[in-house]
């Protein structure tokens, strides 16, 4: 089993940054429109698994000896408007620049990638426990 860790730190009440354990870092903030410089949490989920599914149909079409230019992925995440506010659903739209894929190979690939190859995506299925610890300042 492969485990991954990150260590999340509050740096004021709606700013918080991620560090992993090679010390890579990723800034979240919470702030109105207006005033945001990072993405918020549901933002990075998105991010996450864009890039998740990405990596997997770039990586296939190569395989497949497929020229790849560019691929950008548009993410749409439709929320629910009770607490919590979780995702009902989300589309992923897939724009690959290439001089010789076919739309019906490109299709086949990005179903695989995202149905089946992509760990974010089987994540978002996945149990999520917790636990808790306090410390008190001296």
């Amino acid at each position: 089993m492969a485990k991954r860790n990150i260590t999340l730190k509050m740096i004021s009440e709606h700013e918080y940054e991620s560090v992993n354990a090679t010390g890579n870092k990723v800034q979240i903030d919470m702030h109105e429109p207006s005033l945001k410089r990072h993405q918020a949490p549901m933002e990075l989920l998105l991010s996450a698994l864009a890039g998740c599914s990405a990596v997997d149909a770039v990586s296939m079409m190569k395989k497949r000896r497929k020229e790849v230019v560019d691929l950008v992925v548009d993410a749409e995440g439709d929320r629910d408007e009770g607490i919590p506010a979780f995702y009902k659903s989300i589309h992923l739209k897939f724009i690959l620049t290439s001089p010789d894929a076919t739309l019906e190979e490109f299709e086949k690939v990005v179903k695989l990638a995202v149905e089946k190859y992509c760990s974010v995506a089987s994540s978002l299925k996945s149990s999520v426990t917790h636990s808790c610890e306090i410390v008190r300042p001296s």
